[in-house]
């Protein structure tokens, strides 16, 4: 790639029909916090049909057989599973990639962050939504967590294990990001990981932000990530990549003959251009990206609640590759609406949890996108 962005040539592409690039297992849906916006409506024990440790090794195992995707442990709280640190160092022995998004309250010791960096996890998340205690402790539901969030950030940086900090962008926050942005800063995040909030769970429709307050959140965040030491990541957020790359045009650092959107150059340069180190195709729902729930359904996201399989059942590459809705998912042609005919689609695509979440069909536009498609301005 030259300094005027034209591509000379392409990396071989990942098959996303056969092998997620990322997989959440949901290890225990047990959680301390009363968050407003919980994806899983997590409760205080947990599930008494949970996998099993053994349940666990084999859904490890069946994980690193295909291609040994990146693996993160969530929840609930990761946190309140007995095995946790016995299932990561099975993992990290391995060979995976292996990250922990715990909940921070008093069950995230010292110790256990001694444990994490001696099993070899490759980074530690903590959830930060607002850049004061008042915003944060409001939508985590438990007053206090703020404070004991910062502390505990503070107790990671003493092991020197990296932090990525996880931001749910919504009406609670959304006039404070640039308060946000300095604070990821100051707590020496290696990445800000944002969510843009899905209607699902215990989230309420009237907390997401308007379409065009998502415009301006993606060409805020190109901008920052210019400037900012740490590296940027966002979930629902499929449109940032139509953003960045209309943003590389304008600034001609990208021609708009190189972009061709229905092949595979305009998936593979926007994972070379937006800064995010994601991966070389346009992840989405079911289509680079699956779910394990705590009790082995699988789900395209966690913020697609439609179950595809079990684990207990069925092994999940024959869920993964042969399911006939994350085959609808992985195929852009069978979107509806603007997102069916949008030039960004094989980029984009769109959140197919948001649209869910709002219209009950996966496969219609997302509800939160200000673009209109150049064949529908020009008909």
């Amino acid at each position: 790639m030259d300094s005027k962005g034209h591509l000379h040539s392409l990396n071989k592409q990942v098959d996303f029909s056969q092998n997620p690039f990322i997989a959440i297992w949901e290890v225990t849906r047990a959680c301390e916090l009363k968050c407003v916006h919980c994806r899983a409506d997590a409760q205080t024990k947990p599930h008494p049909l949970e996998l099993s440790h053994k349940e666990g090794l084999q859904l490890i195992d069946q994980i690193y057989e295909m291609n040994n995707p990146m693996l993160v442990f969530s929840g609930g709280d990761c946190m309140l599973r007995e095995d946790l640190f016995e299932l990561a160092e099975y993992a990290v022995k391995k060979g995976m990639r292996v990250s922990i998004t715990p909940s921070a309250t008093n069950n995230v010791t010292k110790e256990k962050m001694e444990l994490a960096k001696k099993v070899g996890l490759s980074r530690w998340a903590f959830s930060l939504d607002g850049p004061s205690p008042k915003i944060h402790d409001q939508f985590r539901g438990t007053t206090g967590s703020f404070h004991l969030t910062l502390e505990k950030i503070n107790e990671l940086h003493e092991l020197s294990l990296p932090l990525q900090i996880n931001t749910v962008i919504s009406k609670y926050n959304y006039d404070h990001l640039e308060e946000m942005a300095e604070l990821v800063k100051d707590l020496k995040a290696v990445m800000w990981y944002i969510f843009l909030l899905v209607p699902t769970g215990r989230a309420q429709r009237d907390a997401c932000i308007s379409a065009v307050e998502h415009e301006k959140v993606f060409r805020w965040l190109y901008e920052l990530n210019k400037e900012m030491p740490y590296d940027i990541k966002t979930t629902a957020g499929q449109h940032y990549r139509r953003v960045v790359l209309q943003q590389k045009v304008r600034e001609h650092q990208l021609d708009k003959d190189t972009i061709r959107y229905e092949d595979t150059i305009a998936t593979d340069y926007a994972s070379k251009v937006d800064g995010l180190k994601r991966a070389p195709k346009s992840v989405n729902d079911g289509n680079g990206f699956i779910f394990i729930s705590h009790i082995g359904d699988v789900l395209p996201s966690g913020l697609l609640p439609i179950k595809v399989g079990n684990v207990r059942e069925n092994a999940l590459k024959d869920i993964y590759r042969n399911s006939s809705i994350l085959k609808e998912l992985r195929n852009p042609d069978l979107y509806k609406g603007k997102c069916g005919v949008c030039e960004y689609r094989t980029v984009c695509g769109g959140s197919r949890s948001r649209a869910y979440a709002v219209t009950g069909d996966y496969l219609e536009s997302d509800p939160y996108c200000l673009y209109i498609p150049k064949i529908m301005r020009n008909s």
